[in-house]
């Protein structure tokens, strides 16, 4: 690789067995030029490829030979050149700045899910395993790593500027998993309990930040060595920090790519929310080390094995390292509730999908094989009980190390640990779309509580109607409010309609389905019973997951048109007395959907007050400043509330906001990392154009990158068009890495009604340049989304669907689909409910006579 020049040039030996006599050998290959190749038998005279014919759109390329390749082993050697490119994936370029602003570039690799072709002439397949030797040749000032440990680094003969160095073989492994990172990095060093020894690499002269992801890992990998029974089969584990990356973070075996802002933690400049998003992701990549890396999904169809298992797990081991983070409550917000939304719509698809094109597999990382995938793992967890979880991860590991498996393999482990009917209930959550919504009444039968209970699917535009109605399999929990933490009963509901009789239940007390939230669906409850939680939320004798998943229901069947919007909002005014962190930021997520819907209407302004009258008593018990003895969850919720209050134009919040922000700038008082993303979004709200002009100066001056993208997501709250423009062009500009121009995009379309209307235009006028620059990757797709999934009139939907007929973008063809969906439903919410919320918050003020 010569001095990172934008073309590596390679070499590329494989052990081959050839099984049929052919004069054709078919490769997976893009972007690519051989120069040359042969085969040579064992024993026997080598053979010279005569032909190379590219299928460019099938990124396949055949070798043709003069004679026949007999049946036996032999070499395949293929002598080529590629290029670095720059969009994120296969083998890259990654640019940088040394400690004195130099700029330079890093060559780092992102395989997953197919290019690793890219790199190399290979079968790029999850089920074709191979063992890799590498060797790379690399300027002697760098560093380079890869998937093992260095076993040897001489000098190179043909040019002295230039080292050699060799790594161990690795085990068997996929494609996709291969991993190396030529560039300048510091790194911290440590050995885990059980002998790894774990190094994380930082961009020069930031070692220190690498600290607190080394203690994670360190303390992650013993955790998973138990929880799964089986070591880490690796001598060692690299997690890197990369400038550019498209995704958060990728598991390759051994060395780990990070996103920096989901690695490296500053103790003086880093956020609590940003602490523990690395632990997560540790937690996330350090799982798929076992679960995806030793034992790997036969093909991407059942990538959400993979995703869905690493994105539970990473909460049971952040859990475990972390337990004042409260992490599982957060799951049920961050995870569980995000996964109903999207599966509500007719737009969505099962977990399991069948992949063909490359694209396809783009498509599906997105929060059904994530986040469904994870609720659905809890709830079978939960269903199975963690003894028998934990056996049949075992036999599962064990059996197939080495190997791949596929959704069913999992379950017959399972099955055989836990004697229960695994296979059978998973499969009418993995392999059909959708959830059911649970709708229960009740009646008292002298002493004893009938319950009557039936599921039909939940949809995002109201009730299913149609003939074939599916039905799922569902392990139902059920408490009383004599002991609102503990299941009395457990059923597994197999038909559309179940009666349940609940013995000795005076009148008084009140019962409540899937305690915990760890069921994947809605509840729709009879209003008398509904009714009868409502002190339970005030008093918080229910627990702060239940009062969560309660809102978030209401709030859910008030978008499908099952209740009028107006009952959540009397629900939700009895959260005043709420303490919790997660239940707040749900509510506080709702809201800005309402928020933002009601800025299609000319009351905007009312609901704002409504959310300042909700957050201020809990803003004035927080404060502005820590108190002693104060923690993680404290610190979120403080940020939560002031950004809340602040965004909304709270009168006193804005002014201490505006105080704080000046003493910021001036140096006279530094913002504590806790308070910037609120004080930022305040005064950048209710700001001019010097505000910007002084939040452009501190993007700039920020040598962290947590804290330029703290700037790049609240720069779009501005509220004048022309100041808009200018953060939409600052977007695109070389100050932004390519990764985070979707988020800055986003906070400008998020933020208000005509940084929708700009962003949307923004993206049509900059398409070629943005699909160029996230070709076929899932960063296209978030765009999109962020861009038009707020607006709620009817012809947007037509007009995002016929831009995307004529500027096709086929990794985000299902995310168009969604979108569109989305804004009709939006269209549809306003026509029913805004003149009845318009009433509602009108006379709220009215004082009472």
């Amino acid at each position: 690789l010569h001095s990172l020049a934008f073309i590596f040039n390679s070499l590329f030996c494989f052990c081959l067995q050839v099984t049929q006599g052919t004069n054709q050998i078919v490769m997976n290959c893009a972007d690519i030029d051989i120069i040359t190749a042969s085969f040579a038998p064992d024993g026997g005279e080598e053979i010279n490829a005569t032909g190379f014919n590219y299928q460019n759109e099938d990124e396949k390329v055949t070798l043709s030979f003069p004679s026949a390749l007999q049946k036996g082993s032999g070499t395949l050697k293929i002598d080529f050149v590629g290029e670095l490119n720059d969009k994120m994936k296969g083998f890259y370029r990654s640019k940088y700045a040394t400690p004195s602003g130099e700029i330079r570039h890093a060559a780092v690799t992102q395989f997953e899910a197919t290019d690793a072709r890219r790199a190399f002439p290979c079968w790029d397949e999850p089920a074709i395993k191979a063992t890799f030797d590498i060797t790379l040749i690399i300027p002697k000032d760098r560093v380079a790593l890869s998937n093992m440990n260095v076993i040897d680094r001489k000098p190179y003969p043909e040019d002295d500027s230039l080292v050699e160095v060799k790594f161990a073989t690795t085990p068997i492994m996929s494609t996709y998993l291969v991993a190396f990172v030529i560039g300048e990095y510091d790194f911290v060093e440590s050995q885990s309990s059980d002998g790894v020894t774990v190094r994380v690499y930082t961009p020069l002269g930031k070692a220190e930040q690498g600290k607190f992801a080394l203690e994670v890992a360190t303390k992650t990998l013993p955790f998973y060595k138990d929880y799964f029974n089986v070591p880490y089969p690796l001598p060692k584990i690299d997690l890197i920090a990369i400038a550019d990356f498209a995704a958060g973070a990728m598991e390759n075996w051994g060395l780990v790519t990070y996103r920096e802002t989901a690695l490296l933690i500053d103790p003086r400049n880093s956020c609590a929310s940003s602490r523990q998003w690395v632990a997560l992701v540790v937690g996330h990549e350090l799982a798929h080390q076992w679960f995806g890396n030793l034992v790997t999904m036969e093909w991407w169809t059942h990538l959400w094995l993979n995703e869905g298992f690493a994105s539970w797990i990473e909460y049971l081991c952040v859990d475990h390292c972390f337990p004042e983070y409260d992490i599982w409550t957060q799951f049920v917000s961050a995870d569980y509730t995000r996964a109903l939304d999207l599966d509500a719509l007719d737009n969505s698809h099962p977990i399991e999908v069948n992949v063909g094109h490359p694209s396809e597999v783009d498509e599906i990382f997105d929060a059904i094989s994530y986040s469904k995938g994870a609720s659905v793992i809890r709830m079978l967890h939960n269903y199975i009980g963690d003894e028998d979880f934990r056996k049949g991860m075992n036999t599962y590991l064990l059996k197939f190390q080495h190997k791949n498996a596929s959704t069913e393999d999992l379950w017959d482990c399972l099955e055989q640990a836990s004697g229960k009917p695994i296979a059978a209930v998973m499969s009418s959550w993995t392999k059909q779309m959708g959830f059911p919504i649970i709708v229960v009444d009740q009646e008292q039968q002298g002493d004893d509580r009938a319950l009557k209970i039936s599921q039909k699917k939940f949809c995002a535009s109201g009730p299913h109607s149609g003939e074939e109605c599916p039905t799922w399999m569902v392990p139902i929990s059920i408490c009383t409010s004599e002991d609102p933490s503990c299941s009395k009963m457990n059923v597994l509901m197999e038909h559309p309609e179940i009666n349940i009789t609940i013995p000795s239940l005076s009148p008084n007390k009140w019962v409540k389905l899937n305690p915990g939230t760890v069921g994947f669906y809605r509840i729709q409850y009879s209003s008398a019973m509904l009714d009868s939680f409502l002190p339970g939320i005030r008093d918080l004798t229910l627990l702060p997951v239940d009062r969560l998943g309660l809102q978030n229901d209401l709030f859910s069947l008030s978008r499908a048109g099952m209740i009028s919007t107006i009952e959540v909002l009397k629900v939700m005014e009895a959260f005043v007395n709420e303490p919790n962190y997660t239940v707040w930021s749900d509510l506080s997520c709702n809201l800005g959907v309402l928020s933002s819907l009601l800025s299609h209407t000319d009351f905007h302004d009312d609901i704002q007050e409504f959310i300042i009258d909700l957050f201020t008593p809990i803003g004035l018990k927080l404060g502005w400043d820590s108190k002693p003895g104060e923690g993680h969850l404290d610190a979120l919720l403080r940020g939560l509330v002031l950004g809340k209050l602040g965004k909304a134009g709270h009168k006193a919040t804005l002014e201490e906001a505006r105080r704080r922000f000046k003493e910021h700038v001036e140096g006279k008082q530094i913002l504590s990392a806790d308070l910037r993303s609120p004080v930022y979004l305040t005064v950048l709200k209710h700001g001019d154009s010097s505000v910007l002009d002084t939040m452009l100066k501190l993007h700039k001056q920020a040598d962290m990158q947590e804290e330029k993208n703290r700037i790049e997501r609240v720069l779009g709250a501005i509220s004048a068009p022309e100041l808009i423009q200018r953060v939409l062009n600052f977007a695109l500009s070389d100050e932004v890495r390519p990764q985070d121009t979707v988020s800055v995009i986003g906070g400008v379309a998020g933020s208000s009604k005509q940084g929708r209307k700009a962003a949307w235009k923004f993206v049509k006028d900059n398409w070629e340049e943005l699909h160029n620059r996230y070709q076929g990757g899932f960063l296209i797709s978030r765009l999109i989304k962020l861009t038009v999934d707020g607006f709620a009139i009817d012809k947007m939907a037509t007009e995002v669907k016929s831009f995307f007929e004529s500027h096709p973008a086929p990794a985000a063809e299902r995310t168009v689909q969604q979108c569109c969906e989305n804004i009709l439903l939006n269209a549809a919410w306003l026509k029913r409910d805004a003149d009845d919320i318009h009433q509602y918050l009108l006379q709220r003020k009215v004082p009472p006579v």
